[in-house]
């Protein structure tokens, strides 16, 4: 097995754990929000959405690492780096409205947020 079959080979397992992530979030996530609801437990809709929006996030994270190992580690070409920018633009795009969703913040705004939650639980 030469080099390239190798990084293929590693992309392909990165890929297959993304989408692991995503479909072993999405069963936990609803097998969760089934026994919550049984249980009549406040919130239920809110914690499926967040515990959901974090199992695609992770599972972008791994997809978008996989299509970079799987691009730069060969020899790209000017075309192969074009469909990876693009890729990991929109897949951008989709992880920050997925966490604009669940949290209701932008990605960059959470330090300054929890900074300022830290602060005022100190003081008091």
């Amino acid at each position: 097995m030469d080099f390239q079959e190798s990084i293929e080979m590693v992309g392909q397992v990165i890929d297959a754990a993304g989408v692991a992530a995503i479909v072993i979030g999405t069963v936990a996530a609803t097998v969760l929000a089934g026994w919550r609801l049984l249980h009549r437990e406040p919130g239920v809709y809110r914690q499926f959405r967040r515990f959901l929006g974090r199992s695609i996030l992770l599972g972008l994270e791994l997809l978008v690492a996989a299509d970079i190992i799987k691009t730069v580690a060969v020899m790209p070409t000017l075309n192969d780096i074009a469909v990876l920018a693009a890729i990991v633009a929109i897949r951008t795009f989709l992880s920050w409205s997925l966490e604009l969703e669940i949290s209701g913040r932008w990605p960059w705004q959470k330090e300054k947020d929890e900074a300022n939650e830290q602060e005022n639980t100190g003081s008091r």
